[in-house]
């Protein structure tokens, strides 16, 4: 038998061969060559298989005899440990104690899940490799173990994920505050200002696509002849819009006062020339001029000297255009006009006359904004200076209860303050056409446009935390979970909680005004759900105080736990809430799913795929995230195990070839995110 080559033989020739002498064939096709050949020298020497061997004999007695049913029980065992500890149940009785929220959230769920169907794989191949007799009870303990203690790294990843660390405070360059540039506390969240800030351009992945994004100039003017150009430097490619959608570059250029939003012409003194044709002032849109578009260049005069009225005019690339607008001055009372522009998926730049050419050559008696005298110029708002003196109001109610309304009176009443809004009414706000809110007659989807919202919505609660800013949160924020990690990333912030509790009448009357007016109807089973986890914020940790507006905390209190005992009463709602959908649990988008971190998509500071890598958002969840990788590698090759059986036998090989088959699967490639 010395002519037999053990090194080139496979594993189930190697098998046979043992199988022959009556040897053991458990084990790596090391350990069967090593086996055979000592086996091969023996007969050579003409020797007996030595004492150890008969040793093993008895003690495991010969293959496939009442040995292998005792470490078949074992595994039984184990696996059933393994498999109680990886359940649902458990799973939620542990996410209950430490949350005390009565339900996970589908994140949870889903990589709960995806942890425990990976653990079972790796168990039921150690089966197959023979590693459980091998490596006996203690080593199959400590497998267990190891899994048991990987599924926790999961958890703590979710739990992690869903409790950000504060992100990193955005940095700005120091600019002479004697410039005329964009006011990058006057402007959108989503409108990112470049570096020189005489350039900027839109958010336009996801749902911003949809957005207008607008911004001011730091001064504004209250007399002489004054001007500006603007150019439109690119069209954004936004090929993940429906073709259906209306003017998906369009920019409007004009002024406005310090006291009016950024949607430039939808109210009193905002006035706006857009790139359709069309000029509009308090949402009243006409005629006007040309059409424009990229590498197109507008100029933009104001003249308070003329006539008895303020005119403002505009030009397209040098060729005047005629008056546009015109105000009294007992209107304007004095007070001054900015340079405005609002933008959707195009990248501007301006020229305020820091240009040693212009674009093109200016009407007689005009200056450029930039040449006026400082004492002549006004400045615009000035954001706080650092984060103690911002101040992020988080509104606190069921849906329909008045939080949007009170928000929007107080930002009124507080024009200093300047509040940005973050609530899905406010992003709807930056959809409009025309200056009309989209309805439930939208050409598209209306589910999708309001998932696109939420998206929108979740971003743009990052930037802010990133920026000093005063800001109200205009959602239900019922969950006691939800108050401390919306409040988390605002670390350094006034953080205050306004409870809008209005009697149970009042609500209902409330919600029907709603869905008549809005088209607003959140389904019965959702309410139910915020009732039954309803929790009255605390001053705390993550609070500095919370007021009532409607009924008090005492009264306040008594209705919530009716609410309480309510939800609870109606039981969990229906299973569709927990499906396969994209966004996962109905309502809240998934954080990590929309920040793109790191990416081709982390371009320019992390906020959109626009030049480079970029840097990140600031959720954590690298364990997380390399659990997740793993068992999803693992899990698909045993899907394509088991659907192609007819290579079972090549399988088993490259397994008993250890070495060839960790360097096939270290080819494997990772999916971008």
């Amino acid at each position: 038998m010395s002519g037999l080559n053990v090194k080139k033989l496979k594993v189930n020739e190697l098998k046979e061969e043992l199988q022959r002498r009556g040897l053991d064939t458990r084990g790596l096709k090391a350990d069967l060559a090593d086996r055979l050949q000592a086996a091969l020298k023996a007969e050579a020497a003409g020797s007996a298989p030595s004492d150890e061997q008969e040793q093993d004999y008895e003690a495991g007695g010969e293959p496939g005899e009442g040995n292998d049913y005792q470490e078949e029980g074992k595994v039984c065992f184990y696996v059933c440990v393994l498999t109680w500890l990886n359940s649902e149940a458990v799973m939620q009785a542990v996410f209950r104690s430490v949350t005390g929220t009565h339900r996970p959230n589908q994140r949870m769920i889903d990589a709960h899940r995806t942890a425990a169907r990976g653990h079972m794989m790796i168990v039921e191949d150690m089966v197959t490799m023979n590693i459980v007799r091998k490596g006996g009870k203690l080593g199959l303990l400590g497998f267990t173990l190891f899994f048991v203690l990987l599924n926790l790294i999961v958890l703590f990843g979710c739990f992690r994920g869903r409790s950000p660390q504060p992100p990193a405070e955005e940095e700005e360059e120091d600019i002479d505050e004697k410039l005329v540039v964009i006011d990058t506390y006057n402007c959108d969240l989503h409108f990112k200002v470049a570096r020189d800030r005489y350039s900027g351009y839109p958010l336009t992945i996801e749902g911003f696509a949809l957005l207008w994004a607008g911004a001011r100039a730091t001064y504004g003017v209250t007399k002489g002849r004054v001007c500006f150009e603007m150019k439109i430097n690119e069209e954004i490619s936004v090929k993940h819009l429906p073709t259906t959608e209306p003017d998906p570059h369009v920019v409007r250029i004009g002024w406005s006062l310090d006291s009016c939003n950024t949607q430039l012409g939808e109210e009193p003194f905002s006035f706006g020339y857009g790139g359709t044709g069309k000029k509009s002032s308090n949402c009243k849109f006409e005629d006007y001029g040309e059409k424009f578009s990229e590498n197109d260049i507008i100029g933009c005069y104001i003249d308070f000297e003329s006539s008895e009225e303020v005119e403002m005019a505009f030009s397209k690339n040098g060729k005047c255009l005629g008056p546009c607008f015109r105000v009294s001055r007992e209107e304007l009372a004095g007070r001054a006009l900015f340079p405005h522009v609002l933008v959707k998926n195009c990248a501007v730049e301006f020229n305020f006359g820091q240009r040693e050419e212009a674009f093109f050559p200016q009407p007689e008696g005009f200056t450029f904004i930039h040449d006026i005298h400082l004492e002549d110029r006004v400045r615009g708002t000035l954001g706080p200076a650092t984060k103690a003196e911002c101040e992020i109001l988080m509104m606190v109610g069921l849906p329909g209860s008045g939080k949007t309304t009170w928000a929007i009176k107080h930002a009124k009443e507080n024009p200093d303050k300047k509040y940005n809004i973050l609530g899905t009414n406010a992003i709807m706000d930056k959809m409009k056409v025309m200056g009309l809110r989209r309805q439930r007659n939208y050409a598209g989807r209306w589910d999708i446009l309001i998932q696109q919202a939420t998206q929108c919505l979740n971003r743009l609660i990052q930037i802010a935390a990133r920026k000093k800013r005063n800001y109200i949160l205009d959602q239900t924020n019922v969950y006691g979970s939800a108050q401390r990690r919306k409040m988390r990333p605002f670390e350094g912030f006034q953080r205050k909680a306004i409870v809008i509790c209005p009697t149970d009448e009042d609500l209902k009357e409330r919600t029907l005004k709603r869905t008549d007016e809005e088209g607003k109807d959140v389904p019965d089973h959702a309410v139910l759900e915020m009732k039954a986890n309803f929790v009255l914020p605390e001053v705390g940790e993550f609070l500095d105080g919370v007021t009532f507006v409607e009924l008090q905390r005492e009264e306040a209190d008594t209705l919530i736990k009716q609410y309480n005992e309510e939800g609870r009463k109606a039981g969990p709602p229906p299973e569709k809430r927990f499906d396969n959908r994209q966004s996962g649990f109905r309502g809240r988008s998934n954080f990590q799913r929309y920040d793109n971190r790191g990416g081709p998509q982390g371009g320019r500071g992390g906020y959109q795929n626009r030049g480079g890598s970029g840097g990140g958002g600031y959720r954590g969840g690298k364990s997380f995230k390399f659990a997740s990788f793993v068992l999803f590698q693992y899990a698909q090759q045993w899907q394509q195990y088991y659907q192609n059986q007819s290579q079972w036998n090549q399988y088993y090989n490259q397994y008993g070839n250890y070495g060839n088959y960790n360097q096939q699967g270290s080819q494997g490639t990772q999916g971008t995110q």
